[in-house]
């Protein structure tokens, strides 16, 4: 059996109308591109700076420095490509005068009571680091041999390790970070898209478009079809972003570091349609009852109530209230794939979540559809929800 032509469906040719109209839209190709060049440039500047190697110059006075150097030196080579370069001067008062001119960025000096590190304007975190661990090392090392004994012997049974009952790295920083970016593109994509929808309704509300479409069509056609020319868009946004994204990643090299991310990545996409899909429809309804764009700035109020908490919750959530949270049409949307970040989410509760969140666009979409077909027809003012059920068809 062959396809039906486009005039069967003329949801389609609605759906293909949104669409055409958004890919002419400059300011939506422009904040595309612009937000496309941001992804690449975050992922640039990360594999550049995450990547780049650090040479320290230390500026010492007196042999009494250089097994402490040494061990800072080694302890640099053994975390990363980090160099340490030791600048020997006659007196404190030339190491203190490198560093002030900047040929050293730290001079390391012993003094009657200790040692002291002096900086410019600081001092490097991981330098610093390295340069007080050494200088306990040496100095534990030199106590245990006038004591007769060993470093080792003097902190045996001290050692402290780690044991990850996962079995995997520290993937702390990196999950919050694609937390929010899970959550900050649900957020900031549900509300371009959903005020793309408000407002091409009430246009053709205002300018009587709309009873000229339903002459031709069913009413409830138009907004299947401004439901779906949306979804479509708001999803090959979402998918341009990540295809971006995993290009970038893996031509910096960084594959190896957030490839983990891959699974939560393709669930995200799948939970964002379905988020996006289910509030479509009341980002519909909403253009509808209005009767000027003031009247939108006034009622989305419960909507972007909403997505704040799906925001709140991708941001903040933790434990019991995120995976409550995850259960919950359009806020699982961020809820879920955060959660699955962590990789302790069995395969069920995805799947369950996903067909909660369809289930409930479906029964939105068949709901605002009623309200739709009454309200859209009714020009010059402004409805309420119940107002606007009570009407005759």
């Amino acid at each position: 059996m062959s396809p039906r032509p486009p005039a069967d469906r003329p949801w389609w040719t609605v759906a293909a109308r949104e669409i055409s109209v958004k890919l002419r839209d400059r300011s939506f190709l422009l904040s595309t591109a612009v937000t496309v060049l941001l992804v690449a440039a975050s992922i640039a500047a990360s594999a550049l700076f995450g990547g780049r190697a650090a040479e320290h110059v230390v500026a010492t006075a007196g042999p009494e420095a250089a097994p402490v150097t040494a061990r800072a030196a080694q302890a640099l080579a053994d975390e990363g490509d980090d160099t340490l370069t030791v600048h020997g001067t006659g007196s404190a008062d030339a190491a203190r005068a490198a560093v002030a001119a900047e040929s050293a960025d730290a001079a390391l000096l012993r003094g009657l009571d200790g040692w002291t590190v002096v900086g410019r304007d600081g001092v490097d975190p991981g330098l610093a680091r390295v340069l007080e661990q050494a200088v306990a090392d040496a100095t534990l090392a030199a106590n245990a041999r006038a004591a007769g004994t060993t470093a080792a012997e003097l902190t045996a049974g001290a050692e402290v390790r780690t044991e990850l009952l996962t079995g995997g790295p520290d993937r702390g920083p990196v999950r919050l970070a694609m937390g929010l970016v899970f959550a900050l593109l649900f957020y900031l994509a549900a509300i371009v898209f959903g005020m793309a929808i408000a407002n091409s309704v009430l246009e053709e509300k205002q300018n009587r478009v709309v009873e000229i479409l339903a002459a031709a069509v069913p009413i409830r056609q138009v907004l299947y079809g401004k439901v779906l020319g949306n979804c479509l868009l708001a999803f090959g946004q979402i998918g341009l972003y990540a295809v971006v994204g995993l290009v970038g990643v893996n031509v910096a090299g960084l594959a190896g570091d957030v490839g983990w991310v891959l699974a939560a990545s393709g669930w995200f996409l799948a939970f964002f349609v379905a988020g996006f899909a289910a509030q479509a429809s009341v980002w519909a309804v909403l253009g509808s009852l209005a009767s000027r764009s003031e009247d939108l700035q006034t009622s989305t109020g419960p909507i972007m109530t909403v997505l704040v908490g799906a925001l709140f919750v991708g941001l903040y959530a933790e434990g019991t209230w995120l995976t409550a949270a995850s259960f919950v049409p359009v806020v699982a949307s961020v809820a879920m794939p955060v959660r699955m970040l962590g990789g302790d989410v069995a395969w069920w509760q995805p799947a369950l979540s996903l067909a909660v969140t369809l289930g409930t666009a479906w029964v939105l979409l068949r709901a605002g559809e009623r309200i739709y077909q009454r309200a859209v027809f009714q020009g010059g003012r402004s409805l309420g929800w119940r107002e606007a059920a009570r009407l005759e068809q």
